[in-house]
């Protein structure tokens, strides 16, 4: 993609043109239909995050998120495993990856419960030629529409802890299960439960190897793109209300993510969660009686915004996001 321009151009051609007036058809099916996926593929999406800034990235989430929460929720997954293979020390890595990433001819999912606060959720232990993984991951967006999962464990070293990042085949068997969780809103992610037993890793695919102690500030500087769906609720329902005040928030809020540092982005997404909820409750008002309707716009985004209150969360988010809303 040649210009900054061209990119959002597509994906507001999208959102508008694709993702919206399917997005209620999507609210009520078990999938993402595979035609949006492959449209993102075609267009280029799926490379973005090797090819553009943080800021344009976020404003693209925030654009697809406006048509459809569910897709932009999905795509957006695949990222972190694209800027994993790019920065790989071993070359063969890059060489064997990263072009069938960038295309989307390889989607890729993520599960984090590895490197999240409090005790491991998914280990590592160190045998021959790799790493067994055994743990559960509560969280894994895509499955069956992914085609690897690239998967965080920390690994024990005696008084420290290591976090390993690999890519595994998104493929049930012996030693890795997975339980499908029934959400109220995004159901069509295909959101699953992964569990690990033994399950074999060999070293060709681990991605990242970093102590633990350093993960959360990595972390941090990643929030970033999540904040981007909340602000995709928050510029339909703009669109949909006409509303000047909101869209001046929508803007700051906006402003407020791109110049936060890692230390106050908990805050600053806390803050993009909090305005989807004030936003939505201003789409019912304006609506009326017909908001409560079951899939009316307003019912299935008042459903979306409560599951942007607990998406990517975090201790410090939540935290924020509690003080918000006792003022």
């Amino acid at each position: 993609m040649s210009s900054p321009q061209r990119p959002l151009d597509a994906a507001r051609e999208m959102a508008e043109n694709v993702l919206w007036p399917s997005v209620a058809e999507v609210d009520r099916a078990d999938r993402i239909p595979a035609a949006q996926l492959d449209l993102l593929a075609a267009e280029g999406f799926y490379g973005l995050a090797t090819e553009v800034d943080a800021t344009l990235l976020g404003r693209l989430v925030e654009t697809l998120a406006s048509g459809c929460l569910t897709t932009a929720f999905v795509w957006l997954q695949h990222h972190g495993a694209v800027r994993a293979v790019a920065a790989a020390e071993r070359p063969e890595l890059r060489v064997r990856w990263l072009d069938e990433l960038r295309s989307g001819r390889c989607r890729a999912g993520a599960a984090q419960a590895g490197v999240q606060p409090g005790p491991a959720r998914v280990r590592a232990r160190r045998v021959d030629g790799g790493y067994l993984l055994t743990g559960e991951a509560p969280w894994v967006t895509g499955w069956d529409m992914i085609d690897v999962l690239h998967t965080a464990a920390r690994v024990a070293d005696g008084s420290t802890e290591t976090v390993i990042w690999a890519l595994l085949d998104a493929a049930t068997g012996p030693t890795l299960a997975v339980e499908p969780l029934d959400l109220v809103a995004v159901a069509a992610s295909r959101t699953v439960v992964v569990r690990f037993a033994d399950h074999f890793v060999p070293d060709d695919r681990v991605t990242i190897v970093v102590p633990f102690a350093d993960w959360p500030a990595r972390d941090a500087a990643g929030l970033r793109g999540n904040g981007s769906l909340a602000l995709g609720l928050v510029d339909r329902c703009v669109r949909l209300t006409g509303s000047d005040p909101l869209n001046r928030e929508l803007d700051e809020c906006r402003a407020g993510l791109d110049a936060g540092p890692p230390e106050v982005m908990p805050e600053r997404r806390a803050a993009a969660s909090a305005l989807a909820t004030r936003a939505v409750a201003a789409l019912t008002v304006a609506t009326g009686s017909g908001a409560v309707l079951r899939g009316s716009h307003p019912e299935r985004m008042a459903r979306e915004a409560l599951f942007l209150q607990v998406f990517g969360s975090r201790p410090a988010i939540r935290a924020a996001l509690l003080r918000h809303y006792a003022a």
